[in-house]
């Protein structure tokens, strides 16, 4: 039996649906501050937050878990700038607690949803598992500082663990999707389907081929393949690992835009802004590791995540 929280979010469903899909027993745990309960068709779900204490021992005394995947945190890079409390709350202390009750049940596998945002601006291109890890957010400091704990957990009292260090998850499998629009394709999507007026470049003056972000998309499904992988690595090899989840192809913020404009076939207002603190320039994985140890091999391109994207976004937000 495992343990998914966050499960009830947008990268945790589709990884729900895929555990069910190859015959895993898990149950969700989620406060749906940010998930959706109708994502949740696949186990059952219990409403509660990962850093209730009491309820994780009932849930840890009921349950036989013999591993938890973790995704429940907040993840806008802006907010946590401006909101680093809420992040370092959330994020980490709540994932401390979630580790001492499994170390208390002596549940020993863990699978932690971490973040490309840990390495902050990148010495090199493509970046790998080695890169510094030096975030410029508190949003990467949050995961960044899970992950040294998972480390000394390992050491004192024996958890396993595999950290996922995601790039910039996108698209949707149609029965499930995402409900927040904070990230860049559902924000492009939204003013090429005239939810909003306009979409906004944030920063045009980046050391990049044309002055804007640049980065590596990765579609939610291979992500969900991927845990998958990890799972049956940590049990086979009852190793703890980091891995890099990307394509290693990044795409600018303006190339993004015109892809989305072909794709819908539609125009709309792009308004350039100043820079958002807390973006590194570019952000490009090397997912070579991953490939090798885990013998997982992303198979959808950019092209893919934003036409599934702009079929979800019709079906969920214009009910079409």
């Amino acid at each position: 039996m495992l343990l998914v929280t966050g499960g009830a979010g947008y990268i945790g469903s589709h990884v729900c649906k895929k555990l069910y899909e190859k015959g895993y027993e898990f149950i969700v745990l989620d406060n749906l501050s940010k998930g959706c309960k109708e994502f949740v068709k696949w186990s059952d779900l219990i409403v509660g937050d990962v850093g209730d204490e009491n309820l994780l021992d009932k849930i840890f005394s009921k349950y036989k878990i013999e591993a938890v995947i973790h995704f429940a945190a907040f993840i806008d890079v802006e907010e946590s700038v401006k909101n680093p409390e809420k992040y370092y709350e959330n994020n980490f202390c709540k994932t401390l607690t979630l580790l001492k009750k499994m170390v208390e049940h002596k549940v020993k596998y863990f699978i932690f949803s971490s973040s490309a945002a840990v390495y902050g601006n990148p010495r090199y291109i493509p970046i790998d598992e080695k890169h510094p890890l030096n975030p410029i957010n508190t949003y990467g400091e949050s995961k960044l500082f899970v992950e040294k704990a998972l480390k000394s957990f390992e050491k004192a009292y024996g958890i396993r663990y595999i950290s996922l260090r995601y790039f910039n998850a996108a698209g949707a499998d149609g029965e499930i999707g995402y409900i927040h629009r904070i990230h860049l394709i559902p924000k492009v999507l939204d003013a090429a389907l005239g939810l909003r007026e306009y979409v906004e470049i944030y920063g045009t003056d980046y050391d990049t081929k044309d002055g804007t972000c640049i980065r590596d998309f990765i579609h939610v499904l291979d992500l969900a393949d991927a845990h998958i992988k990890a799972l049956e690595y940590l049990l086979e090899e009852d190793k703890s690992n980091v891995f890099n989840l990307g394509s290693e192809k990044g795409y600018s913020v303006k190339e993004i835009i015109e892809i989305v404009k072909r794709i819908t076939n539609h125009d709309f207002k792009v308004v350039e802004a100043r820079r958002r603190e807390g973006d590194p320039p570019i952000l490009v994985a090397s997912n070579k590791k991953a490939k090798e140890y885990l013998k997982w091999f992303p198979k959808r391109d950019i092209v893919e995540m934003i036409k599934s994207s702009y079929r979800w976004h019709r079906k969920y937000f214009l009910k079409e």
